[in-house]
């Protein structure tokens, strides 16, 4: 696969099923924030979820107790993931109701490349530099490419119409009540 180890393969490919669980985390977050009647209280109860996930899995590996001290020596900035899953849970269960679940994803994705691409080029975070190229700057300009077109396209479903060619037709999903066999 292009050169790659098979761990890094194996490693790229459980990325890959770790990104598609987003969309749902997403789409049921949002769910949930309606029914709890504010888009905070489905953060709460997402993140609580996560919490009781992972304290079984915690205990089943007999994972030794944190090392707070440690933790709280270090630099400031090591605290910010938890700040950044409320911002991203909230984003999320906010933002695709109205965007769409693809296009949110699309998004996100172009927004993580982009800052992750900085991260790499500068060393931020203690993680080893490893500059921007004109490669890795094109393939930035094709992500976001790829969002406008997620984005254009998902705006024209939801409005009911999809261009096709130069004629502008409506969108017919059959409705499981009213479809004929």
């Amino acid at each position: 696969m292009f050169g790659l180890s098979l761990i890094s393969a194996l490693s790229l490919g459980i990325a890959v099923l770790a990104g598609a669980a987003i969309p749902f985390q997403a789409a049921t977050n949002a769910m949930i924030g309606r029914a709890l009647g504010h888009p905070l209280w489905a953060t709460v109860a997402s993140l609580t979820v996560s919490v009781l996930m992972v304290l079984p899995v915690l205990l089943a590996l007999r994972v030794p107790a944190p090392n707070l001290g440690a933790a709280l020596q270090g630099p400031a900035w090591g605290w910010l993931g938890g700040v950044a899953g409320v911002i991203y849970v909230t984003a999320a269960l906010m933002l695709t109701p109205r965007l769409g679940a693809g296009t949110f994803i699309a998004a996100v994705i172009a927004g993580q490349v982009i800052v992750s691409m900085l991260i790499d080029h500068y060393g931020w975070m203690g993680l080893p530099v490893r500059p921007v190229t004109w490669v890795r700057l094109a393939g930035i300009v094709l992500i976001l490419g790829g969002m406008a077109m997620v984005a254009v396209a998902g705006s024209a479903v939801r409005d009911g119409a999809v261009q096709v060619g130069a004629e502008r037709t409506t969108r017919c999903i059959p409705n499981v009540d009213t479809a004929q066999a």
